[in-house]
């Protein structure tokens, strides 16, 4: 695929996938077969838990022991506070692109997180800002009253939704009402999107399915271990708004119900495991299936590193 690419722009690797596959390990190997050859490589993050630095082990952020000598950035960058969204994050992966070029280095961007990157790459609806008396009152529509509505002002939007995804049912509707015209309207004309002003070397890493659950069991379990019930009760110590999406990371809720007798230990462990493998899933779905099929999808047992990066051991890559 870098063949492709016109030489003059200059070259970012992605590696990406579903959580505990191998993403991690992958892109330090990479940076560091660049450093033999005599290239720096730096790894940017592009995983939307790894972002708070309230995350460190729930979110399975790297330790010195595993970031190998590498630069990392856009880990723990943001407090617990602060919602980090894709355009927020686009914004700071943008610049830090431009830096880590700007000083002759390749950028090796690495996450489990479709909609940070699809807003890197493709950019993002000018949708303007929804009015405050609308949107509270979208959102407070009971569902079903939010769907019937939507498939009234937006048949094409209630079409592509589940009957149950609130969240974009919501969306949807506020936006109709809005600005009058519907988000797949306002999608169509992305902008600030790098696409097409940088050279892209994509990998996605779909492991096989039991060897991916096995790995979110053990990893969850292990997190307990290292310490993540203290992570839990430091931000509870907070009282951070619950809707925050710190708040709303995975074990995070199965932890809090543990320390509040609701759960026992093996409870929380069984659900945090659960949620881990769930949202593996769908992770694993979506990268199966949203990214541009030129894109390679290989099983990281089986991979190597140089086999899709090679132009990359060349100073000219």
């Amino acid at each position: 695929m870098s063949t492709l690419n016109p030489p003059e722009k200059k070259p970012v690797a992605l590696i990406a996938g579903p959580t505990a596959s191998g993403k991690s390990h992958l892109a330090v190997e990479l940076a560091q077969r660049l450093a033999r050859a005599g290239r720096r490589g730096v790894i940017v993050n592009a995983d939307s838990q790894q972002v708070y630095r309230d995350l460190t082990i729930l979110s399975a952020r790297p330790t010195i022991d595993e970031i190998g000598g590498i630069e990392h950035r856009l880990f723990g960058t943001w407090d617990g506070a602060e919602a980090c969204s894709a355009a927020d994050w686009a914004a700071a992966a943008k610049q830090a692109i431009g830096e880590v070029h700007g000083a002759g280095d390749v950028p090796i961007l690495c996450g489990g997180t479709g909609l940070y990157l699809r807003t890197l790459l493709e950019g993002i609806a000018p949708v303007p800002e929804i009015d405050p008396e609308i949107r509270e009152a979208v959102r407070a529509l009971p569902q079903a009253n939010a769907r019937a509505a939507l498939e009234s002002e937006d048949p094409e939007a209630a079409t592509r939704l589940a009957p149950a995804d609130a969240t974009r049912t919501t969306r949807a509707l506020e936006v109709v009402r809005s600005t009058g015209r519907t988000l797949t309207d306002w999608q169509a004309h992305k902008t600030g999107g790098i696409a097409d002003e940088i050279a892209l070397h994509p990998l996605i890493l779909l492991p096989d399915r039991d060897w991916l659950n096995a790995r979110c069991d053990l990893r969850f379990e292990r997190m307990l271990d290292a310490g993540a019930i203290d992570e839990v009760e430091a931000m509870l110590a907070r009282s951070l708004d619950p809707d925050l999406p710190v708040m709303r990371a995975i074990g995070v809720r199965e932890i809090t119900g543990m320390l509040q007798g609701e759960l026992s230990r093996a409870q929380a462990i069984a659900a945090g495991q659960t949620a881990t493998r769930q949202y593996a899933k769908r992770q694993y779905t979506w990268f199966r299936n949203q990214p541009p099929r030129a894109w390679p999808r290989m099983d990281n047992k089986t991979i190597v590193e140089t086999d899709n990066f090679v132009s990359f051991f060349h100073n000219g890559g």
